[in-house]
């Protein structure tokens, strides 16, 4: 999907951006659990629209959803900005008034718009009174990835990101995540996402001290 020309007034957008990332751990004694399957990087700038300092959450939710479209899990395209907002008015979780504006979304939102697209998919929501929570937290995370594989939007104060993995040692407590940043604005080449730290391995340091929510997406069930 990444060398594919794409339509007129959309942008390329780059496939597993964190292949060939080693983890912190890969000394030994931890564990590593990361996105199983393939997804789309989505950041600030992308597809002539104009979301820088508002738009991170969006970029989440379009990258969440390209993974369950790279998995054929729906065939529908991946919503855009305007319609994501519209979504929200329609699921009554904003007023009619939202629409064409730059107010933020967080992950229960980022969950409505996922679960309202893709009929019988489910969201766990993790809430955290700090991003320093996110220490004890290793089991948990290594569960889900070895479990649904699907990848995680987190929201916390002014920031979102996207979640791709964890590494832990449950021995020394050592937590280590793998992060996809929506705040990159430059061009849609590997050398200087990856060189510039916008995918990466993060300390529990990295997240702010406000609350958190997490948007989980369960793997949806094939019959």
């Amino acid at each position: 999907p990444s060398q594919s020309r794409p339509p007129r007034g959309r942008s390329v957008h780059l496939v597993n951006v964190h292949v060939e990332l080693p983890p912190p751990g890969a000394a030994g004694g931890s564990r590593t659990a990361l996105v199983d399957g393939e997804y789309e990087y989505y950041h600030y700038m992308q597809d002539q629209f104009d979301d820088k300092g508002w738009g991170c959450a969006y970029r989440s939710l379009q990258t969440l959803f390209s993974w369950f479209r790279l998995q054929h899990f729906t065939s529908q395209p991946v919503p855009s900005i305007p319609e994501i907002q519209q979504i929200l008015v329609t699921v009554e979780q904003r007023r009619p008034e939202f629409i064409g504006t730059r107010q933020w979304i967080g992950s229960l939102e980022v969950s409505s718009v996922l679960m309202h697209m893709i009929p019988d998919l489910e969201c766990k929501i993790m809430t955290l009174s700090s991003g320093t929570e996110l220490a004890n937290k290793g089991r948990d995370l290594l569960a889900h990835f070895h479990t649904h594989g699907t990848p995680v939007m987190m929201g916390g104060g002014a920031l979102a990101y996207t979640l791709l993995g964890v590494d832990y040692n449950e021995a020394t407590g050592q937590i280590s995540f793998l992060i996809l940043d929506p705040h990159y604005t430059g061009e849609d080449t590997l050398r200087p996402i990856q060189h510039g730290g916008w995918v990466g391995w993060k300390k529990v340091d990295h997240f702010s001290k406000s609350f958190y929510n997490l948007c989980m997406p369960l793997r949806p069930r094939l019959f």
